[in-house]
């Protein structure tokens, strides 16, 4: 684990951080548009709220003191063929990419996910053209069916970012005991 990444519960203090990366057309370039302020304002309060009431979710990423994005668990809260399922993400400020900060939150993340929530599968899903997305996917273990690949129901129809492909991967087995 890098000890430098830490997952955390959202302050008050991470909305300015929080608001420029959802504000940066590069790392919104796959959503289908940039948040406002008061739209990130109300994104860290619900991200908050997950946390609070479920006690796992999508953390605050901080780097050395700073924010560097978020990176965790969540329930998609639309239907399709994969889902009730849970989702593990990130996203991160632009200063952060390329330093292998994405990769440990996530084995955080997914730590959690198998041994402390057992979970028994994980899945990943992004816009079809994020390559970035998809090499971490890949990276972090997950693989993918394209049978599994799907029109994203909150895209609007005919959108470039409508075709989503799905990773999963499987908790993996435990070892038997050494007797």
């Amino acid at each position: 684990m890098d000890d430098r990444v830490i997952l955390r519960q959202w302050r008050d203090s991470d909305l300015k951080g929080l608001a420029e990366m959802n504000a940066d057309p590069e790392v919104m370039r796959f959503f289908t548009k940039p948040l406002s302020l008061g739209e990130s304002a109300v994104l860290l309060e619900s991200l908050r709220a997950v946390i609070e009431s479920k006690g796992w979710g999508l953390w605050a990423v901080e780097v050395d003191g700073g924010l560097a994005g978020f990176t965790g668990l969540w329930e998609p809260a639309f239907t399709a063929h994969f889902t009730p399922c849970i989702e593990i993400g990130w996203r991160l400020r632009k200063e952060y990419w390329g330093r292998g900060i994405a990769y440990a939150a996530a084995l955080q993340a997914e730590a959690y996910a198998f041994e402390v929530l057992r979970l028994r599968e994980l899945v990943s899903m992004t816009a079809e053209v994020n390559a970035r997305s998809r090499r971490l996917m890949e990276r972090l273990g997950f693989r993918r069916d394209p049978a599994d690949d799907f029109l994203h129901p909150k895209v609007e129809e005919g959108h470039p970012l409508q075709k989503h492909v799905l990773y999963s991967k499987a908790r993996p087995a435990c070892p038997p005991p050494v007797i």
